[in-house]
């Protein structure tokens, strides 16, 4: 076999199973776009490949995964962010007309040609940190036609951006003012139509489970009709309340539930049991100047996966930085390095249900890996501000060098 590519001199870390996996001097072998062996440079097997590169020391990673995005909208809300500062609070804001619904009225007036010219240089600002994989919502339209055009500009944004996009359907993200009062009402348009519409186009759908937007048998609803679409189904749960969403993730089998403040034991339990992945977000909490936190302890405990996203939005998480995300998780949340690390990867990749095609260093998966310029994998948790990347690798090819 004449291999695509080897890569050497390079201290790999291979995040199989959630740790560092480090081979101090190893090396990578990739053919058509899928690793095909990993190890020691020692032992490396005397293949000529069509390109060969010297990694000159530096660490490798898997490519970053942004597992919890929403990346395109119209306008911004920095306007919102001053009335926190000035002690106004989410749900204050969200009831007088602001927050989601303040998006909704400014990404309705876009065309899908004009959200993803938006949207793509807050794409590349994660692309720049070795993101390779990266989930968007819809929840911008919350009508049939504007969730269809969320859809289509993540379709113009895949075209043209080295990047694998994961597109998840959150029409049931906040209630339209159109049907204010009327939430069933509401429901019956995500089922009746708007997942109809969309469903042959998306990877898994969302629900913002949670007193201001859907409560548990309006979210039962919806994800039951996600899954007569063959749909993966993941949760925002148990952000603002214990309203008991995590347990309906788990209790339905979802990929993932996100946030998870008020999380309880018999919760956390049921979780650990489904195999529903934690996703973490601690942009918004750091936005939100939130003192409650997800119980990390407790998802320890009961040895719930953990991801970390930057949950990138326009009012409770303006942030486009994965490697930001990763500090926050270890100043915010108490996460170590190893387990933000593993975060933004491979258990990334199972909050996706991706876990079998990214989010390691291993035979079989896809070759998308990152060079740094650093020594050590903390670093990647002890730099705020600094981005030590270097090359990128997607699919087996150099998309930057």
């Amino acid at each position: 076999m004449k291999p695509d590519l080897i890569l050497h001199n390079i201290a790999v870390v291979t995040m199989a199973g959630g740790r560092y996996g480090l081979i101090p001097r190893g090396a990578i072998i990739a053919h058509r776009g899928v690793i095909q062996w990993v190890g020691e440079e020692a032992l490396l097997p005397g293949y000529q490949a069509r390109r060969t590169i010297d990694g000159r020391g530096r660490l490798a990673t898997p490519g970053l995964i942004d597992c919890h995005t929403h990346l395109i909208y119209a306008g911004n809300r920095a306007d919102e962010f001053e009335q926190r500062l000035k002690g106004v609070s989410y749900e204050e804001i969200a009831k007088a007309g602001g927050g989601i619904l303040a998006t909704v009225r400014a990404t309705r007036r876009s065309s899908a040609e004009a959200l993803a010219a938006a949207a793509r240089p807050r794409i590349r600002s994660l692309l720049d940190e070795g993101v390779t994989t990266i989930e968007i919502k819809t929840g911008y339209g919350l009508d049939v036609e504007n969730e269809v055009k969320m859809v289509d500009a993540m379709a113009l944004l895949e075209e043209d951006l080295p990047v694998d996009i994961f597109r998840t359907f959150l029409g049931a993200h906040a209630i339209p003012p159109e049907y204010r009062g009327r939430a069933d009402a509401y429901v019956d348009l995500v089922c009746d139509e708007m997942l109809p519409a969309v469903a042959h186009r998306v990877n898994s759908v969302d629900v913002f489970c949670e007193s201001i937007a859907f409560d548990l048998d309006q979210t039962r609803r919806i994800l039951q009709t996600a899954r007569r679409f063959a749909l993966p189904i993941k949760v925002h749960a148990d952000q603002l309340s214990s309203l008991g969403g995590a347990g309906l993730a788990a209790e339905m089998g979802a990929l993932s539930a996100a946030h998870l403040e008020y999380l309880d034991s018999s919760d956390a339990r049921l979780m650990a049991e489904s195999g529903t992945v934690a996703v973490l977000l601690p942009g918004a909490l750091y936005y939100l100047r939130e003192e409650r936190r997800p119980p990390v302890d407790l998802l320890r405990r009961y040895r719930i996966p953990m991801a970390v996203a930057t949950d990138a939005n326009p009012g409770t998480s303006p942030c486009f930085s994965v490697l930001a995300a990763i500090n926050m998780g270890c100043m915010l949340l108490g996460l170590t390095p190893e387990e933000a690390l593993a975060g933004v990867t491979i258990h990334a990749a199972r909050a996706l249900g991706r876990e079998t095609l990214v989010g390691s260093l291993e035979p079989g998966k896809q070759a998308d890996i990152v060079l740094w310029n650093i020594e050590k994998p903390v670093e990647l948790a002890y730099y705020l501000g600094f981005n030590p990347c270097s090359a990128i690798i997607r699919h087996g090819r150099v998309i930057r060098r």
